[in-house]
């Protein structure tokens, strides 16, 4: 199926991927079109950034935590296991007040409740209040993901949204490494609980950025005719409402939700027990870990980038959106097998350039099956489907960290976790093609 974008003043004939003068002058529009999209991008970026470093402070103190407050592995993996349930939960209403809501409102109702819960951590006192305050953060941090990327789906044009989506969701990884670097340090000056309300607050001044930055397209003052007639170069999708159970029944909405359910609890391993995994495996302190799990999300940002760079280049060399999305994902599912040996490894630097190659698969992976919702369904129901496939990631994050939690207690070994990394992205890429050989847009009734 041809995808046909007409640039508004031009010919209907203008056409992505065409031939003669019609695609020369689309992808001059692109070229000397305004650039404040990507000034929006920036703003994702801090936003996801921010995000990841509220989720991950809990894992950097784990060791800490756990000496003070008594936990075990099993019950540090509950604990990670209520986030990622509220976060399942918090994907299906979050994703549905963004669209409600719209863009500008929904996110800043997000990152309003999720700072002000990493901020509760400070007050805890008990597994139970910890497990409160986890609970409350995973319902808010599941805003970020649909509001993002319906704004990469306001603000882009398909043929460069994979590219926007890498770039924001590299935040996951700047997140994660700028963690493990400062959280120690106010930690050890400050005590523990101002780690998290120091994390937590910064959301606030997110939020004056973003309310001062973010408008639709069309009512933005910075955003040129030219700009504005490139981002609508797709075709227009019809107006209206899908609800939920009309979305359930499309297959383009299983198959991301297919590709979340099996490569998210992935991410979520590296985030909740790499750390420990270094303390453990190579006798790291709590001081020393910054700067290899630091190592490890700066390669994974190469990835997040690199994957979305990949599959967009070769839409725009007149390849597919099928062919350019899955060739992306087969290339990050062969440089994440590697990972399989990590528990092997002696070394402290060569398992982290292991972990952190893993680490950059995943990214490229996950910013083409992040992609998929705005390249499948219209914008008004990205932040739903986004929200759907979103649970599905949570509800496999859960079951993940209740095993890994039960396999370290029963084995102290992170031999198995390793092994189910490896095989994850060729297990989700499969799936995907299952559920869609050919993806193509889901053909949506106008209502």
């Amino acid at each position: 199926m041809k995808e046909e974008d007409a640039v508004a003043g031009s010919s209907p004939s203008v056409r992505i991927g065409g031939a003669g003068r019609g695609a020369s002058a689309l992808q001059r529009a692109g070229t000397f079109a305004g650039r404040y999209r990507w000034v929006i991008c920036g703003v994702l970026f801090l936003g996801i950034t921010k995000n990841y470093m509220d989720r991950q402070v809990l894992s950097v103190l784990k060791n800490p935590l756990q000496a003070e407050f008594g936990w075990n592995e099993i019950q540090y993996g509950h604990l990670v296991t209520l986030f990622q349930l509220s976060y399942a939960a918090g994907m299906l209403g979050m994703g549905r007040v963004i669209d409600w809501l719209g863009t500008r409102i929904g996110y800043a109702v997000a990152m309003v409740f999720w700072s002000i819960a990493s901020m509760s951590h400070a007050a805890a006192g008990s597994f139970f209040s910890f497990a409160v305050a986890r609970s409350a953060l995973g319902f808010g941090e599941a805003g970020v993901f649909p509001a993002s990327l319906k704004s990469v789906a306001e603000w882009f044009p398909k043929k460069e949204r994979a590219l926007a989506t890498g770039i924001f969701n590299a935040g996951t990884s700047v997140g994660a490494m700028i963690t493990p670097l400062v959280i120690p340090w106010i930690a050890g000056r400050l005590g523990w609980r101002w780690a998290f309300l120091l994390t937590g607050g910064l959301g606030f001044a997110w939020l004056l950025l973003w309310l001062a930055v973010y408008q639709k397209p069309e009512e933005h003052p910075q955003c040129t005719k030219e700009e504005l007639a490139y981002i609508n170069s797709d075709p227009i999708p019809p107006p209206g409402k899908l609800p939920w159970l009309q979305l359930l029944q499309y297959r383009q909405t299983w198959t991301i939700a297919g590709g979340k359910f099996v490569i998210d609890p992935i991410w979520w391993f590296f985030l909740f027990w790499i750390p420990d995994y270094m303390q453990r495996a190579h006798g790291l302190t709590l001081g020393k870990i910054g700067p290899p799990v630091f190592a490890i999300y700066l390669i994974s940002d190469f990835g997040s980038v690199g994957g979305g760079w990949i599959s967009s280049s070769l839409i725009r060399r007149g390849l597919s959106i099928n062919w350019a999305r899955k060739a992306a994902m087969l290339v990050c599912a062969i440089l994440v097998l590697p990972i399989a040996m990590a528990y092997r490894v002696s070394g402290l630097w060569p398992a982290t350039l292991l972990i952190g190659l893993a680490a950059a698969a995943h990214q490229g992976f996950s910013a083409n099956v992040l992609t998929l919702a705005s390249d499948l369904f219209p914008s008004r129901a990205v932040g739903s489907v986004s929200g759907i496939a979103g649970m599905a990631g949570a509800v496999g994050g859960m079951l993940i960290a209740e095993a890994v939690g039960h396999i370290l207690q029963w084995t102290g070994s992170y031999k198995i976790p390793f092994f189910i990394a490896a095989s994850a992205y060729t297990v989700a890429l499969l799936v995907i093609h299952v559920l869609s050989p050919r993806l193509a847009p889901a053909e949506i009734a106008q209502s």
